[in-house]
């Protein structure tokens, strides 16, 4: 199995598993390998997050974005997020991100230039897409990175990628699912190697939303459908160890 889906039963290749760290559960064990793939993948290899560089996450409350601030956070980037209003604003800075814009009332792009004394972030994660991408051009730092992983307001937009050239940027995108086991297998073995000893001490814990019974996954995909959601949405199995 190389993708997600709606079963009983699942066939799982060995080499792209992962071990369950004791202190966790069946649920938070479901939130891990989709989300921490994608944001080890994109955010730390293809777009090199190091230590003491900034990092502007829009969609600061979503699955990805919740992860992604905490395991910036966790090896030890400065974290700025953008989000819908001002609870999920506050929601976001409770799972570590160090400013939360909110999207709705002020201008991003005028926000994070101010919190980073003019320069820009070094690494934008951008699943929005559309009028984002010209934007995410004109505020990342020289020498910056723009991870894009997704396209919620299109995949097309008009660009002037002037700047591309002029702060010698790294514009790159990449998709998961449809990637072969063997590189499914390395992302595996980094996560072991680098982020599973954070979740066995505690911390960098995928954050849980809510849990619905397989049966009410038509009730999971309207929380989703929302908006109001932040962090994971889990289903669970009926009479199985979910609640371990």
């Amino acid at each position: 199995m190389h993708s997600g889906g709606y079963a009983d039963w699942a066939l799982v290749h060995e080499e792209i598993a992962i071990g369950l760290p004791n202190s966790l559960g069946y649920v938070e064990a479901a939130a891990i390998p989709e989300t921490y793939f994608t944001v080890w993948s994109n955010v730390f290899e293809r777009a090199g997050l190091k230590q003491g560089e900034t990092i502007l996450i829009h969609g600061g409350t979503s699955g990805i974005g919740s992860t992604a601030t905490m395991l910036a956070k966790a090896f030890g980037a400065t974290v700025l997020v953008t989000a819908g209003g001002p609870e999920k604003c506050t929601a976001a800075l409770g799972l570590g991100a160090d400013h939360a814009i909110d999207y709705r009332s002020a201008d991003f792009v005028a926000e994070a230039r101010r919190l980073t004394g003019g320069k820009g972030p070094e690494v934008i994660l951008d699943m929005v897409g559309g009028p984002y991408m010209q934007r995410n051009l004109d505020l990342v730092a020289v020498d910056g990175r723009i991870s894009q992983i997704a396209f919620q307001q299109g995949s097309t937009a008009d660009l002037d990628m002037l700047p591309l050239l002029m702060k010698r940027l790294t514009l790159t995108g990449s998709t998961l699912r449809a990637r072969p086991v063997e590189m499914k297998a390395r992302l595996a073995r980094a996560l072991e190697t680098h982020v599973l000893p954070l979740l066995a001490r505690g911390e960098a814990l995928p954050r849980i939303d809510s849990v619905f019974p397989l049966e009410k996954v038509a009730e999971a995909h309207a929380r989703m459908d929302g908006g109001a959601h932040v962090g994971k949405i889990v289903l669970t199995m009926t009479g199985d160890a979910a609640a371990r």
